[in-house]
């Protein structure tokens, strides 16, 4: 199972948010591409990068930062991307940028047609992200909870041709309680593509019971505060999660 460090960018920071409030901000790094090469030498096999400002604007805004994370790690890792995502342009931008993965958030579940149309020109590069409260999808940097069921909606995306899903409990993210194991392990359970969890992942115990789960098709999980303040050492994290897989 991945362990997958955060650069969460806003203004060309990098920072880490309190269930999507930008104005919660904490700054963690004024060069987001040290951080890219700090967890890249640390471990990492996949990064996963979120452009806040582009979210709330809906086209890209910290592209600048994005390449230069990018041009730090190269060839030597994935690394997966969202906010903002509006058009089929702005994803071949990315990829053409060196991006391996664009992530569709509130735009697929507003604009389904749109995600159909990424996954048929884009195959294998599209991801799906899904932010759910209490089992329903939220959208617009979590501000709207809808009335679409999160297992519905992933199982009609999947049928799109989506490489796989984050999802993310915006009750737990960046909170530090712990990832909900329940719901996550219930909609991987519910589809054929693998699932990353995102959203309070804490410490090694999480690490942990995510492992003992990812036979129900948990490819990796995401940790962005966690590992930024200290209470989990990420290349401990990956080293575990190694063993608990049987690939030490």
């Amino acid at each position: 199972m991945l362990i997958i460090p955060a650069i969460d960018l806003k203004d060309g920071q990098c920072v880490r948010l309190k269930q999507g409030e930008m104005d919660s901000a904490t700054v963690f790094s004024s060069n987001p591409a040290e951080m890219a090469a700090k967890w890249l030498q640390a471990g990492a096999r996949r990064l996963h990068l979120v452009d806040l400002n582009g979210a709330f604007a809906g086209k890209p805004v910290n592209e600048a930062a994005i390449k230069a994370i990018v041009n730090t790690v190269g060839d030597d890792i994935p690394v997966q991307l969202g906010g903002g995502i509006r058009d089929l342009d702005t994803i071949e931008r990315y990829l053409d940028d060196g991006i391996t993965y664009v992530i569709i958030g509130s735009a697929a579940v507003k604009n389904p047609g749109f995600l159909h149309d990424a996954c048929t020109a884009f195959p294998g590069h599209i991801i799906v992200g899904l932010d759910a409260k209490d089992g329903k999808v939220a959208v617009e940097g979590w501000s709207k909870v809808t009335h679409h069921d999160v297992i519905d909606l992933a199982r009609k995306f999947q049928d799109y041709g989506v490489e796989g899903v984050v999802y993310t409990d915006i009750g737990r993210d960046g909170m530090l309680s712990g990832v909900n194991i329940e719901a996550t392990v219930q909609l991987a359970q519910a589809l054929t593509i693998p699932v990353i969890a995102s959203g309070g992942i804490t410490n090694l115990d999480d690490v942990r019971r995510l492992s003992a789960v990812e036979g129900e098709g948990i490819m990796g999980a995401i940790t962005g505060r966690a590992i930024y303040e200290g209470t989990l050492d990420f290349a401990a994290a990956q080293a575990l999660a190694d063993e608990l897989s049987g690939n030490k």
